[in-house]
């Protein structure tokens, strides 16, 4: 019996043995990860819009801020405070050629002095020319037509009348479409819609238009009367499918006692 003891006992001895030296080989506890150290990024107040801004728009400082930007991510023709801390007064009035949306750096670029001469040449696009027609509230739509709305420009001459007029002898006037889907660049020198206002009434609306339809436009005045018809904002973008006869455009002749058959003319 105790030689039987003596062999649990060496047994027990030895399967601690093992275990300790098996615990002594475990990997030691993950070392706590070194802190990562923060990279700081140099920025820069630049100039840019606080709200959107429209074409032809005037400046004020209220429409324009001061905001952190990154300084590897300020070009050159962004407008810094630290070289132009007075850019929110001096650049006050001055006249947007093309849109800018909220939070857009400012570039002068993109800026015209309305106190300068050029404002209208600066805003025109390449190939096209301002021509500048009469209208009254009869003739421009009782006033609703705006800067960048557009239009029909419809030419109504008076004719003598003939043997052929349903209603004999007398006058008669022929209407036309001359120039179809033209933005209006001004309402006389207004080129924006300010302070809540509704309806622009003026004497002489500006047109953009090509130089062929300048000249249709100067030969048109001579004519006859020329009339604005205002165009939804959803057919802008839409071309235009004039009625025709024969592949040209219709003149509807009305005569002064009767209303003649429908004349072609071009």
């Amino acid at each position: 019996m105790k030689a039987a003891r003596v062999v649990v006992l060496t047994v027990a001895i030895a399967a601690g043995g093992v275990a300790a030296m098996l615990a002594g080989r475990s990997p030691p506890p993950p070392r706590p990860a070194a802190p990562v150290a923060e990279v700081k990024v140099e920025s820069v107040d630049v100039l840019v819009a606080s709200a959107a801004i429209p074409m032809g728009h005037a400046l004020s400082p209220g429409e324009l801020a001061w905001q952190a930007w990154p300084m590897s991510a300020a070009t050159g023709d962004f407008i810094r405070k630290n070289d132009r801390p007075d850019a929110l007064e001096s650049l006050a009035g001055h006249i947007a050629r093309a849109p800018f949306v909220a939070g857009e750096p400012i570039r002068e670029a993109k800026l015209v002095n309305a106190k300068g001469s050029g404002f209208m040449a600066a805003i025109l696009p390449t190939g096209r020319r301002a021509v500048s027609t009469q209208i009254s509230p009869e003739t421009g739509a009782g006033g609703f037509i705006l800067p960048n709305d557009h239009v029909d420009v419809i030419l109504t001459r008076r004719g003598r009348g003939g043997a052929d007029n349903a209603g004999g002898a007398g006058d008669s006037f022929s209407s036309e479409i001359i120039l179809s889907n033209i933005r209006v660049l001004a309402i006389d020198q207004s080129v924006e819609e300010k302070g809540g206002q509704k309806v622009v009434v003026g004497k002489t609306a500006t047109l953009e238009l090509s130089p062929n339809q300048s000249e249709t436009l100067a030969l048109s005045q001579q004519l006859g009367t020329l009339s604005l018809a205002l165009r939804s904002i959803t057919d802008v973008s839409k071309a235009d499918t004039p009625e025709t006869d024969g592949g040209r455009r219709k003149a509807v002749n009305i005569v002064r006692f009767g209303v003649s058959t429908p004349t072609t003319s071009r």
